[in-house]
């Protein structure tokens, strides 16, 4: 059995909207599609941690309080951790541009239309958009 890659990956959520990242084209590993902002879980690193510090080095904010979340995601070589993140400190922008080329925000009705990282994960990203709006 191959191990599987942590990732921890961050869905920021502001009044109803869910904050994306565009993956730069030029990406070796999903290129040119939508995704949440996040990355490698680094040797020992908690994925709380992780995605502390991603939101940090990609778009210059200071999380609090990340609260894990159901996600699935449909590539075996990834063992993905999905956090739910409604508070920080900061204005969310591109501190990683050569990992993203766009940031923007969604309203759930949007995100159908998208070319997302993993479709299958939609239903994870609308249940974290539920949570933090009740």
């Amino acid at each position: 059995m191959v191990a599987r890659t942590p990732i921890a990956v961050a869905a920021l959520v502001r009044d109803g909207y869910v904050l994306l990242a565009h993956r730069h084209p030029s990406r070796q590993w999903y290129p040119d599609c939508w995704d949440l902002v996040g990355g490698h879980v680094e040797p020992g690193e908690q994925p709380v941690e992780a995605v502390v510090r991603e939101c940090l080095e990609e778009l210059g904010v200071d999380v609090h309080d990340p609260q894990p979340f159901p996600m699935p995601f449909s590539d075996p070589t990834l063992d993905l951790h999905a956090f739910l993140v409604t508070r920080w400190h900061g204005e969310p922008h591109n501190v990683a541009p050569e990992e993203h080329d766009d940031l923007r925000w969604f309203q759930p009705c949007e995100l159908a239309d998208l070319t997302m990282a993993d479709a299958g994960a939609l239903p994870g990203i609308f249940g974290a958009i539920e949570a933090a709006t009740g």
